[in-house]
């Protein structure tokens, strides 16, 4: 009796309450949200975090170790790598959210247009074939080579190397959503196709598009340290995380605390955004249910 009194209150809960309750009972979900909180937090509050000023210059202090006084050490400019790892985290997520806003403005847009509208399909999808046909990394040094260095333009370079396959993602949901028959319901009642696309298909079509974004918030960060490290990053002295890395790398040997620590910042914020994304496909992907 209560196995159907159970399955009764289960029945009338509301999709979203029932995805909430997935989500809350998947550790991968958990533990991911709880690392991108604490970085966000950490950004959020770097002001009141930090103990220094993380581009204050004393050359008394350059390279020394971590110790009491400074827990991640100095840099060559005797600057506190704790101090520019928390701001760093700042810039970093910054240009990771951003990055995935943008992308998820564009691939939508981009996909949702080519899924639903036939005759719009193969010319849209040729042109995000030709960019994919580039490796996202080595589009995003020319955009920002172009460009200039600059957090901006990081954004702008990463939000074009990651927009084509988030379009792909977005078009291939749409395809499958557009033949449903609560559309083809809707078309026949007289629905504009307008408010086919964005009242019916779009929301329906969004949980691939939303784990994606995680994957592009988590390869933005990562990005960004390849392109600081080249040299087309966000220009000294502003920390990030990428950026820290680069300037310690003429002092890894002497001093490769400079490295490590804004090098564990990346690999945690990854960790924690892959994760989420993890859980994410796991309560959103009906095939992923157990």
């Amino acid at each position: 009796m209560s196995t159907v009194v159970s399955g009764l209150k289960a029945s009338g809960q509301s999709p979203t309450w029932r995805a909430a309750t997935r989500l809350l009972h998947n550790r991968s979900f958990l533990i991911g949200a709880g690392l991108v909180l604490a970085i966000a937090l950490m950004a959020l509050f770097a002001d009141a975090l930090a103990p220094f000023d993380p581009l204050r210059n004393s050359f008394r202090t350059r390279l020394l170790a971590p110790d009491e006084r400074y827990w991640f050490g100095t840099d060559h400019f005797g600057r506190d790598i704790l101090s520019r790892v928390i701001f760093g985290a700042r810039i970093s997520l910054t240009i990771g959210i951003l990055t995935a806003l943008l992308t998820g403005i564009a691939g939508t847009l981009i996909g949702a247009t080519a899924g639903f509208f036939r005759p719009l399909d193969n010319p849209v999808m040729r042109l995000m074939d030709a960019l994919m046909a580039f490796p996202a990394i080595l589009l995003a040094i020319a955009v920002a080579a172009v460009l200039g260095a600059s957090v901006t333009n990081v954004i702008i370079a990463l939000a074009i190397a990651t927009t084509p396959h988030t379009a792909r993602i977005v078009r291939a949901s749409v395809l499958v959503v557009r033949e449903q028959e609560f559309v083809l319901a809707a078309r026949a009642l007289g629905a504009s196709e307008t408010r086919l696309l964005f009242r019916h298909v779009l929301p329906n079509a969004l949980g691939p598009l939303i784990v994606r974004l995680t994957y592009v918030f988590a390869t933005a960060i990562l990005a960004e340290a390849a392109l600081s490290f080249i040299g087309v990053g966000p220009p000294p002295p502003a920390p990030s995380f990428g950026s820290i890395i680069a300037q310690g790398r003429d002092f890894i040997a002497e001093a490769p605390w400079i490295t490590i620590f804004p090098g564990l910042a990346i690999i945690i914020s990854v960790l924690g955004l892959n994760l989420l994304g993890d859980g994410l496909r796991d309560v959103l992907d009906p095939r992923m249910r157990s």
